[in-house]
């Protein structure tokens, strides 16, 4: 009788894992070091083998389990084959054929971002709404879609990649993409400071001791916004502004009930969604004026959340 999911997030410095029950509630979580190799498989073995050990800890066994799922930080084909993941080594291969041949159990794999944003729909901010797309706020800008309970990777994969909207005319700066004047560029963490330095060149400093007493961080932003220093405020609503407008685009193409806000920055709570909103609202067809923005609530496990929900297959 199959009762447990295994979710397991791949990342570049660590695989976070975790067994769920078939309802989707964890049970045991925890972490162990990604250990790069030339063997693209070992990665796999150590995750076999981790996941092994705390089967046998638990009293479990491999045949209770109805299957895996895995996030990696790449492309994914619907095969299962990913298409290059840097930050592991790997190349082309068929991660899902690779990994049912060592452990004998059925696998699915995706994207980490898509998966993530599906473990936010199935369990966490996004709970209750079948269609969300996710924002993730850090040092980058990324995304994804989930429409009707599934992933939507689109035909090249590319679905999600929010941070790479056009936004800016006239950037001298090379996004991290190769392009110039990504929403990245001037809404995650590093985006906002240069946004401020911008800011301050344009409009002057104005009393504000952003940069002078006071670091530039989207921290120190947000806290000095807060705290009614009209430049940190100008500086913080030029980034709603670019945010809700770009959102505002998304929803005329996807429609979704609800955009879920996760990464870093969104750790700025109510005071972030109230901002996006009215910047959203403003911009957003009249049709879509109602989607909600929610805060993303997993963190760090909704990459193994959604991986959970993968393995459970339709």
């Amino acid at each position: 009788m199959k009762k447990y999911l295994l979710g397991v997030d791949v990342g570049g410095t660590m695989v976070k894992l975790g067994i769920f029950d078939l309802q989707g509630k964890l049970l045991e979580k925890w972490s162990i070091d990604t250990v790069l190799s030339d063997d693209e498989l070992s990665i796999l073995r150590d995750i076999w083998a981790a996941a092994s050990a705390k089967m046998a800890e638990k009293g479990m066994s491999a045949d209770e389990f109805q299957g895996i799922g895995l996030g990696v930080p790449g492309a994914v084909l619907d095969d299962g084959t990913v298409n290059r993941c840097v930050n592991l080594g790997w190349g082309r291969f068929n991660v899902k054929e690779a990994l049912e041949g060592i452990s004998g159990l059925p696998v699915a794999v995706g994207n980490d971002a898509n998966v993530a944003a599906l473990g936010e729909q199935w369990m966490g901010g996004g709970a209750g709404h079948d269609s969300i797309v996710m924002v993730t706020i850090g040092t980058g800008v990324g995304g994804g879609v989930i429409y009707k309970g599934k992933i939507a990777t689109g035909f090249f994969g590319a679905a999600g990649e929010i941070g790479h909207v056009h936004v800016m005319d006239g950037e001298t700066r090379t996004c991290g993409c190769g392009k110039k004047g990504c929403l990245e560029q001037y809404t995650s963490a590093n985006g906002i400071n240069y946004l401020a330095e911008k800011y301050i060149a344009q409009h002057g400093e104005n009393g504000t001791k952003l940069g002078r007493e006071i670091p530039f961080s989207s921290i120190n932003i947000f806290k000095e916004a807060r705290a009614g220093d009209p430049t940190a405020q100008g500086i913080i609503d030029q980034m709603f502004d670019m945010l809700g407008k770009t959102l505002s685009y998304v929803s005329c193409v996807i429609d979704p009930e609800a955009f879920v806000i996760g990464g870093g920055v969104s750790k700025e709570g109510q005071y972030l969604v109230d901002g996006l909103e009215k910047a959203f609202r403003k911009y957003a067809f009249h049709a879509s004026t109602e989607a909600k923005i929610l805060l993303a609530k997993l963190g760090n496990d909704a990459g193994i959340y959604g991986a959970a929900r993968i393995a459970m297959g339709e």
